[in-house]
């Protein structure tokens, strides 16, 4: 009976870690990183809210939205309304997460915010049918836009033979790169740079850290030469 017993903690215990293990890997939802925020009681409304902070096990802190007098979100910010939060998460994982909450309370000092129970459970759905390799390369972005054309500099931090993702700073929380052709210039070596033609498909701004996805253009074998560059099987990257 005792080993029964033992058993059937010794189930529990690894069940619990395996949710543990599950909910870290997909909650990635450091402060200032904005995340849809779904109500449909009594009114269907869908907000971008910065996360401000949470803890473990217990809770998550958004900024409350702001409010002009016409709509203060009052009648559906209120204690006990279910929510479905949903985000992105970048890199090679490229998941769409999502999980269903509740509305613990909303805190007025030292100023407005809203406090959400901790999940239980993450649904998540891949977005990426290719594999991301995670790098750290210097690039530039050049591309034609109203002011005419432009560079951008900064760093690619996951490619395949398909696209990649790239970061930079800015001091404007308002700037985007528009869906629009680019070249994503790259120095493969010190006598040697390549010019890749591609197009942005998304882009976001979380507190001045724009983040690009950018698509390469079919059959561009200087995509296939910095894979190889980079020492990465473009095999397993297509």
């Amino acid at each position: 009976m005792n080993g029964h017993y033992n058993l059937k903690v010794y189930l529990m215990d690894k069940i619990q870690i395996s949710k543990q293990i599950e909910l870290s890997t997909f909650f990635e939802l450091m402060p200032g990183k904005v995340v849809d925020v779904q109500i449909n009681h009594p009114v269907a409304v869908r907000l971008k809210l910065p996360v401000v902070g949470y803890e473990l096990g217990r809770y998550i802190l958004l900024k409350y939205p702001d409010v002009a007098r016409s709509n203060d979100y009052s009648d559906v910010l209120v204690e006990g309304n279910i929510a479905i939060v949903r985000y992105i998460i970048e890199g090679s994982k490229g998941h769409c997460c999502a999980f269903r909450t509740s509305i613990r309370n909303v805190v007025s000092y030292p100023e407005k915010f809203l406090l959400l129970a901790y999940p239980n459970q993450i649904e998540n759905r891949q977005l990426r049918k290719q594999q991301r390799h995670i790098i750290h390369l210097p690039a530039t972005l050049e591309l034609d836009n109203d002011r005419g054309s432009e560079i951008v500099e900064g760093i690619i931090n996951d490619i395949s033979m398909q696209g990649c993702g790239f970061i930079f700073k800015s001091e404007n929380a308002q700037t985007k790169v528009k869906k629009l052709d680019i070249f994503v210039c790259v120095h493969s070596s010190v006598n040697e740079s390549m010019k890749i033609p591609a197009k942005v498909c998304n882009c976001r701004n979380e507190l001045g850290n724009v983040s690009v996805g950018i698509q390469f253009s079919q059959g561009d074998k200087q995509v296939s030469n910095l894979l190889e560059h980079l020492l990465i099987d473009a095999e397993f990257s297509s």
